[in-house]
């Protein structure tokens, strides 16, 4: 029965159904960032009784054998890959609801330079390609309050993405003379950050920290270098591994933070280096130490003499060397004159001792440097360092 009253409708469906072509359709709209776009309008041939029809009031009709408005997404960037085979609901009042499951790949000015506790704002703007003012005008099915909600319960738990709202614009839109009408949702969306402080953050802080703890071994141990190489290359494995949860374009502030660390490995590394050919220049041949040095780096530990002459005859030095953990006496009780007699070098063995007594004092200094150079450069780095994550989280905060 359904059928031969419909069938005069179904063959007009490439027509727009109206009884008067000056009046334009209604056509509301509504949808859910779950990705179904409700379409709703009145087709004036299509209406029954429902006592007539065993109190059928509503019924379901395949799409292709009704006419669709034109409705599309301005940002869409993606083939539509909608199900075929979609059928509308057709109330008595001829009321055609067409609900449209779609996949929406659109395009959408990032902000991205504070990933991973970024906030976007999209636009989604649903117009009619063919049909101006005169024939379409757009409307809305829900309110937008009640978009928003509807969307909110559906994707709280799915996803990377947290809507925080939606609001709308209905601006026509001109091509020449003709006069479209649309409706622009603007849709904001904050990201969840939980899997990337979990996957880049933490692991990233965890190198470092190691790297600035690993200044309290020994600086003149073998086994500092070697260890702070293999945090270097550690965490170059680790940006490399991750890489693919870094936003393709753009440059994100965690990347200037993953530069910072990286640099601050490579200088903690260097200053090892450093130190540890300052120790090897003590403990082999050390130069004479310029005053001024002496005075900038060493008159707080030693605030009697700027410059402490060499031992002189019959003095006693004593000098930290590496590996000693007491302080060695330099020069020993001067031989009297019958040992220097029956040694047969009277003159010779006083100048040996003074020679080893002056070795041994610079190489005291040079060790000395070596280790308030190591402390000031340890400072330096944590003051760097604190300054650093302090800036990044001031800067994700704003």
């Amino acid at each position: 029965m359904y059928t031969t009253a419909l069938d005069s409708v179904f063959e007009r469906k490439a027509f727009r159904p109206v009884t008067n072509f000056s009046i334009p359709t209604i056509v509301n709209i509504s949808f859910t960032v779950s990705a179904i776009l409700n379409v709703v309008w009145d087709n004036p041939f299509i209406s029954w009784n429902p006592e007539e029809c065993d109190g059928i009031s509503k019924i379901s009709v395949a799409t292709k054998n009704l006419w669709l408005p034109d409705i599309f997404i301005t940002e869409f960037m993606d083939v539509d890959k909608t199900p075929k085979g979609l059928k509308a609901f057709i109330s008595n009042e001829g009321r055609i609801r067409y609900k449209k499951p779609m996949k929406v790949v659109s395009i959408c000015n990032l902000n991205i330079f504070y990933f991973p506790f970024d906030q976007q704002n999209c636009t989604l703007t649903f117009s009619s390609f063919l049909y101006t003012v005169e024939y379409i005008s757009l409307g809305m099915e829900k309110e937008v309050w009640e978009i928003a909600d509807t969307s909110q319960n559906i994707i709280q738990t799915h996803g990377e993405w947290e809507l925080l709202g939606i609001n709308k614009a209905t601006p026509k839109k001109s091509a020449g003379t003709n006069l479209y009408d649309q409706i622009i949702f603007y849709v904001a969306i904050r990201r969840r950050p939980k899997l990337y402080i979990m996957n880049l953050l933490v692991p990233s802080s965890f190198l470092v920290t190691i790297d600035a703890l690993s200044f309290y071994l020994p600086a003149g141990s073998e086994s500092r270098a070697p260890f702070k190489i293999t945090l270097l290359l550690g965490y170059n494995v680790f940006l490399l591994m991750m890489n693919d949860l870094l936003p393709a374009s753009g440059t994100p502030l965690i990347s200037v933070y993953f530069a910072l660390c990286l640099s601050l490995m490579v200088l903690s590394l260097l200053e090892t280096i450093f130190i540890s050919y300052l120790l090897h220049l003590a403990t082999t041949q050390p130069p004479p130490m310029p005053c001024w040095l002496h005075f900038l780096l060493l008159h707080c530990t030693s605030p009697r003499t700027c410059c402490p002459a060499v031992p002189q005859k019959g003095n006693t030095g004593l000098a930290h060397l590496p590996g000693v953990k007491e302080p060695m006496e330099l020069v020993q009780k001067l031989p009297g004159p019958r040992e220097t007699e029956l040694n047969g070098c009277p003159g010779s063995t006083r100048a040996q001792q003074e020679d080893k007594a002056q070795k041994q004092h610079l190489a005291s200094l040079w060790v000395q440097f070596s280790h308030m150079m190591d402390t000031l450069l340890f400072c330096l780095y944590l003051l760097f360092l604190a300054t650093s994550i302090i800036t990044v989280i001031i800067l994700w905060n704003t």
